[in-house]
């Protein structure tokens, strides 16, 4: 015997799932998105389907299953229009280690790598890329910079003494303006999926408790899953990928957020002192890059207009519309050393001073830590011991 009913306080609950196929549900959450023809702003209203610009008339589709989104080739694009970016002629130097491309200038014939540390004895030579349209100017000193690398070396615990001497170093300190890629993209994604609701079912059972038969009830918790099918729109602006294989993405990443909005047109004086990257991540594999940020955010928004307690994405079909892109240069305080072969890397977002970094560990100061912990163990079991064996002695007269 089972009936519908919600949880109560005093009663057993227990998870389940049972799959109730129910009629489709659609989206609940309004959308917003450009008209096709002029890019004014519409409103999606769940039902309908095609919305009419009230601007110049132009009636947007709105995809009914993923045969109506189209596969835009984005190689196919920069095809088309490849000649009218601007490009820019560099004298540059490879690092045979980890690949790095960086300016150089034209009277050096050996360097220190500033991403990896190793020794660079090559011949410049001169490439054409796309000229950065923008940048971030360096606004954290070389001072500033190089107090946080001392300052995060000395609080390393178990590092090499070999590395913290590194600290009296200030040279080891460069400043380096990293490639980017920003885009924006108008996205329409047709999904299908299921949306889950929870009920609650009382069940009757009977058990042994001493001996004795006992009839008691627990709460079940179960889902019914409909089918559930949509369309949502997103307007994405300056999606921001790494242009550089040189550095990790995971500390990167984690030097993020930038304040883009302070972005100033590119010029050459603002290189002067510094090194620039290369960008090794082309245009076309950077989007590739930033259409997966995009999904990730696409996915969120399905599960909102999915709604109900649960949600379920079977199929995403996503067509990336107004596709623009910028390339700009972030900068960056980078120290870059070599421990037992291995490259070790300290970043200092040069902008607001956010911190990252990898570091080696002393395996030698980790064990005598290790014994030394054990030799404080024994001392204190050996007073403990004698206070024991002190204690049982009977004093006779």
């Amino acid at each position: 015997m089972s009936e519908t009913v919600f949880p109560g306080e005093d009663e057993e609950v227990i998870g389940a799932d049972e799959v109730v196929e129910g009629p489709p549900v659609p989206g609940e959450l309004e959308q917003a998105f450009k008209c096709g023809s002029c890019a004014g702003k519409m409103s999606f209203q769940p039902g309908a389907d095609a919305q009419k610009c009230p601007y110049c008339g132009f009636e947007n589709p709105i995809p009914k299953s993923d045969e109506d989104i189209e596969e835009l080739d984005f190689k196919t694009y920069l095809s088309e229009c490849p000649e009218s970016q601007d490009l820019i002629e560099q004298l540059t130097v490879d690092c045979s280690e980890c690949g790095a491309e960086v300016t150089t200038d034209p009277n050096v014939s050996a360097q220190q790598c500033a991403f990896c540390g190793s020794d660079i004895i090559a011949t410049a030579h001169s490439t054409k890329h796309i000229k950065p349209k923008s940048l971030l100017p360096f606004k954290v000193t070389r001072k500033e910079g190089q107090a946080s690398f001392k300052s995060w070396l000395n609080s390393l615990w178990f590092a090499p003494s070999a590395l913290k001497k590194m600290a009296q170093q200030d040279g080891k300190l460069n400043g380096m303006y990293v490639p980017y890629w920003t885009y924006d993209s108008d996205t329409k994604s047709y999904y299908t999926g299921q949306r889950g609701e929870h009920y609650w079912e009382t069940q009757h059972y009977t058990t042994h408790v001493n001996g004795k038969t006992q009839h008691k009830t627990r709460r079940v918790r179960k889902t019914r899953w409909y089918s559930a099918s949509g369309t949502v729109w997103e307007a994405f602006d300056d999606v921001l990928v790494l242009a550089s294989n040189s550095l990790p993405r995971k500390y990167t990443e984690s030097l993020e957020p930038w304040d883009l909005e302070n972005l100033a047109p590119y010029k050459d004086e603002y290189l002067t002192g510094f090194k620039a990257e290369s960008y090794q991540v082309d245009l076309a594999d950077g989007f590739s890059y930033g259409a997966k940020i995009m999904d990730g955010h696409i996915r969120h928004l399905i599960k909102r207009d999915i709604g109900g307690d649960e949600q379920r994405i079977h199929s995403v079909k996503t067509q990336h519309d107004n596709i623009t892109f910028k390339h700009i240069l972030l900068p960056i305080w980078i120290s870059a050393y070599r421990y037992q072969d291995k490259a070790y890397r300290f970043l200092v977002n040069a902008r607001t001073g956010e911190v990252q970094g990898e570091r080696p560990w002393s395996v030698l100061k980790i064990a005598l830590a290790v014994a030394a912990g054990l030799a404080v163990i024994g001392g204190i079991a050996m007073i403990v011991m004698s206070a024991q064996s002190g204690g049982g002695n009977v004093m006779m007269h």
